[in-house]
């Protein structure tokens, strides 16, 4: 009886996460069919693939919403609750940086971004245009990205815990970006910029955010929504820092 209401449950649920995804997706839709059909009139090509294609992205977006709720935010917070019952600041602190730096080692975005701008260094002869050259380009700035990322939350927490306001945090950090940007190479600042973007996605963000108000929630004297927020902040202002410096010592 207990599993089948949670099947059912669990399938009410899916069914919700499936028409919010529904109606998030209907404008860009929109904005597509209007643009092709109105204003550029033309019909659109691959009509089959292009429907499969939406199918697949509106499963995907269920699914991973699905699975958000259901694991990545429950074990961030209680993650979070666990280390603020411990008590143990340094553990928690080497938490903070391995969560960071492994969720971005793995993002997807940053992957891609990182192997297209080997690319591109290559084509303009700024590096080697060896697979293992691109590879070392590639992963060197996949690693000084997941390193400030590590920083970031390392800092965020530590911020956290000691309840500093966080926009010192965010004034200094673009000061040291804009300052940073004059001496940098012209072709490392664009990569830079796009690299603070890209590392807040699809697995940093909900770990990261779970872990932040989790924490904040479980330390007597700190508010969730002043002291909770403000890690993403610090996960994309860090890889423009680092990844300019990177651009210093390898270009």
């Amino acid at each position: 009886m207990d599993r089948r209401f949670s099947l059912r449950d669990t399938l009410i649920k899916l069914l919700k996460f499936l028409l919010g995804s529904i109606r998030d997706l209907a404008p860009i839709i929109a904005v597509v069919l209007f643009f092709q059909l109105v204003v550029l009139q033309q019909p659109l090509p691959n009509v089959g693939q292009l429907l499969m294609g939406v199918v697949f992205v509106l499963l995907g977006l269920t699914f991973f919403i699905h699975g958000l709720e259901q694991g990545l935010f429950p074990i961030g917070e209680s993650m979070a609750h666990a280390f603020a019952r411990k008590g143990s600041a340094p553990w928690l602190l080497i938490f903070a940086f391995a969560l960071g730096f492994g969720t971005t080692v793995a993002e997807p975005a940053l992957i891609a971004v990182a192997a297209e701008a080997a690319k591109v260094a290559a084509n303009g002869n700024l590096i080697e245009a060896s697979q293992a050259s691109q590879a070392s380009y590639a992963n060197g700035l996949r690693m000084s990205v997941a390193l400030s990322v590590g920083i970031a939350i390392l800092l965020g927490v530590l911020r956290i815990l000691k309840g500093w306001p966080v926009q010192w945090f965010i004034i200094g950090g673009y000061i040291m970006v804009v300052i940073m940007t004059a001496f940098a190479p012209e072709e490392i600042i664009g990569i830079a910029y796009d690299s603070g973007g890209v590392t807040t996605s699809t697995i940093t963000v909900p770990l990261v955010t779970a872990l932040g108000v989790g924490l904040a929630s479980s330390i007597k004297g700190r508010n969730p929504m002043i002291d909770g927020f403000g890690l993403i902040a610090l996960a994309s202002l860090t890889p423009m820092i680092f990844v300019m410096a990177y651009g210093m010592i390898v270009l």
